[in-house]
């Protein structure tokens, strides 16, 4: 008898990494349960269009797609969608995001960020999962002035609560791969961007403002320097992760612990372009591609912000044979079609 396919799981399914991560999933005939609360941190809308997108594009020839509209932090409701479904990789995209937004609603970040997580932890524990993926984030790294960012980099100096629940959720994530030997991959992500994206993110605020003809707010003066990384490299690195399951490292040194590998089955990656590329050369590309000059309104860096952010790729490459590629002038291209069509400018 022909055992059914598991399903992967992917939280945070309406999110932007989320839904298109999805689409690839399915693209590939994989079948994927997909969980999100549509919380109001930006347009519902937008959160709504993109799960239209992921219905849209399945057919006769992609795998099935399922979503449950649920919170991380309804351990019940969690524990009903493992029992029926029984995914056999779950993916924890879900969370509350936003490095300004953790100074003014700090609870949030508790509530999804480490109760969501450690319900999600707890249910996997007990469900039979090959492989936890989870998102964390470049925002670890913290007051590092080192660049570019390495995988064994001390991340013990986060700068906002946001990145202190990523660095959380790395230790939790290691604790239950060390106790009760759960597969898990954490993946700190550098500035994604592109079509479908995050509205409270530079390029979607940016391009509002630029088309509307209003003044932007550029930080640190416009020498604030990010390594932007494109949706569709983010979605083929992580999808990539998913059908490599980390193993316990025998050469692990207890004397000199490398951050980036363990004696437990956990591994930590970056995923990013490894270009820094300054903010205002990011607009001047953005200018170009809309067709609109903009106005800048040049302000001092905001709290919980850091002045550059750049990533190694080098282990990313080595387990997976792929390294994020997309230029920012192609990615920004391609964004700003997008944007212009979605909202009809």
């Amino acid at each position: 008898m022909v055992c059914p396919k598991r399903p992967i799981l992917v939280t945070g399914a309406a999110g932007f990494i989320g839904a298109a991560l999805v689409q690839k999933l399915v693209s590939i005939n994989e079948d994927v349960i997909g969980i999100d609360n549509l919380n109001s941190y930006y347009d519902q809308k937008l959160k709504k269009a993109r799960l239209t997108e992921i219905q849209k594009n399945l057919s006769s020839k992609t795998g099935s797609w399922k979503f449950f509209f649920n919170s991380l932090e309804d351990r019940e409701k969690l524990n009903n969608i493992f029992r029926d479904h029984s995914p056999r990789i779950v993916v924890n995209l879900a969370a509350q995001a936003g490095v300004r937004y953790s100074l003014e609603n700090p609870s949030a970040y508790i509530q999804s960020n480490l109760v969501g997580f450690s319900n999600l932890l707890e249910v996997s524990r007990y469900s039979d999962i090959e492989h936890f993926l989870y998102a964390s984030s470049s925002s670890v790294y913290g007051g590092n002035q080192k660049l570019p960012f390495c995988e064994s980099d001390q991340v013990n100096h986060p700068v906002s609560l946001y990145a202190a629940t990523k660095k959380a959720n790395e230790l939790m994530a290691h604790s239950y791969s060390h106790l009760f030997d759960i597969p898990s991959t954490g993946l700190r992500f550098f500035t994604v961007y592109g079509p479908w994206g995050r509205p409270d993110m530079a390029p979607m605020l940016f391009a509002r403002a630029i088309l509307g003809r209003e003044p932007i707010k550029v930080f640190n003066y416009g020498k604030m320097k990010r390594d932007f990384t494109y949706i569709e490299d983010i979605v083929e690195a992580v999808t990539r992760c998913c059908f490599k399951i980390p193993f316990s490292d025998n050469h692990f040194d207890t004397l000199n612990p490398n951050a980036a590998t363990s004696l437990a089955p956990h591994r930590i990656f970056n995923i990013g372009n490894s270009q820094s590329i300054e903010l205002l050369y990011f607009i001047e590309v953005l200018e170009k591609y809309l067709g609109v000059k903009a106005i800048k309104d040049l302000q001092p860096i905001q709290p919980g912000d850091v002045p550059s952010t750049a990533a190694e790729t080098n282990l990313l490459e080595d387990w997976i044979g792929f390294r994020p590629k997309t230029s920012i002038e192609n990615g920004l291209m391609k964004f700003s079609k997008w944007y212009k069509d979605f909202y009809s400018f």
